[in-house]
């Protein structure tokens, strides 16, 4: 059992805000292009550029763009590309030491007022699954003390909050106490840091936890905020899986990706998609031979899902 049972709340978030379809794709979640996770280190008007060459409907928010040139000159690069937001990585160092975690807070506002004047409702990190300082109580308590203020802070904007467990076995090797590792797990710490905090749920994550046809299906729409797919290597055994090893989504076949994605698109799952491979040959790719192998190896997996 992965900590305490909690309650619930259902229902707890709403549809992205004033989005306008693009026209490209009709599916109620979307495509997301996450420069970083594909090698490519452009200034945002050109990744964006590029992400709209190849199809993408979205991209993950750049809130150094964002803080440097302002919320008017970003939105102006979305409309020029017909692109909108997508997820933000979450600039708080949830884990970090009282003074470095507190400073980040302070400047959260600000942060969060400008991500939401450019059409970002979410924002997502990564809890570690282990700890050599605290039990899984006392860390449990430590991680909804931290967060519950930050997402407080997200709900006056209206963003949700994502939270990525790490399913692999081999992360938690050499630690002195394990911690969250599962869905069903980390949904009990979104619950008891507030009403607008849900999953981050990345099929790598997913498979590597288990796969458990049944916890993918206990969850609904409004579990989860954001999503990230991605393929494992053929022939290695759950328990050795290195979380940098990875391979583009539908590379492989070993991840189910049709059940994942296709029971997300059939409870209503309304946001972002993006690839998180940990891909050695995409980071040696040019910049727009990468962006187009992530748009083809997602549109292979929505084909697959038949969403």
């Amino acid at each position: 059992m992965e900590g305490p049972s909690l309650p619930r709340p259902r229902e707890r978030f709403a549809c992205w805000r004033g989005y306008k379809p693009n026209g490209r794709r009709p599916q109620r979640m979307y495509t997301s292009f996450g420069p970083g996770a594909a090698g490519v280190d452009l200034p945002f008007p050109e990744s964006a550029a590029l992400a709209a060459e190849h199809g993408f409907d979205a991209i993950q928010v750049d809130l150094s763009f964002l803080d440097e040139e302002g919320a008017d000159a970003y939105r102006a690069v979305l409309d020029e590309h017909d692109l909108r937001s997508g997820s933000a990585g979450l600039p708080v160092d949830v884990a970090g030491d009282q003074e470095a975690f507190e400073k980040d807070l302070e400047a959260l506002p600000a942060v969060a007022e400008a991500a939401a004047a450019v059409g970002c409702t979410r924002m997502s990190t990564y809890i570690f699954s282990f700890s050599d300082e605290r039990s899984f109580e006392a860390n449990f308590a430590f991680h909804r003390d931290r967060l519950g203020p930050v997402a407080n802070v997200l709900d006056e904007f209206d963003i949700d909050l994502g939270l990525e467990f790490l399913g692999p076995e081999t992360l938690r090797e050499g630690h002195e106490y394990e911690f969250i590792s599962t869905a069903e797990g980390m949904l009990e710490l979104c619950d008891a840091v507030g009403e607008n905090a849900g999953l981050l749920l990345d099929s790598w994550h997913w498979h590597t936890a288990g796969g458990s046809m049944e916890a993918l299906e206990s969850l609904d729409a409004d579990d989860v905020v954001d999503v990230h797919v991605n393929d494992a290597p053929e022939g290695v055994e759950l328990d050795e899986y290195v979380d940098t090893e990875r391979a583009m989504p539908g590379a492989t076949g070993v991840i189910d990706i049709e059940s994942f994605l296709g029971h997300l698109d059939s409870v209503g799952y309304e946001g972002p998609v993006m690839a998180e491979p940990f891909s050695d040959e995409l980071a040696q790719m040019d910049d727009a031979a990468a962006v187009r192998e992530t748009a083809e190896s997602l549109e292979v997996v929505f084909d697959r899902a038949g969403v």
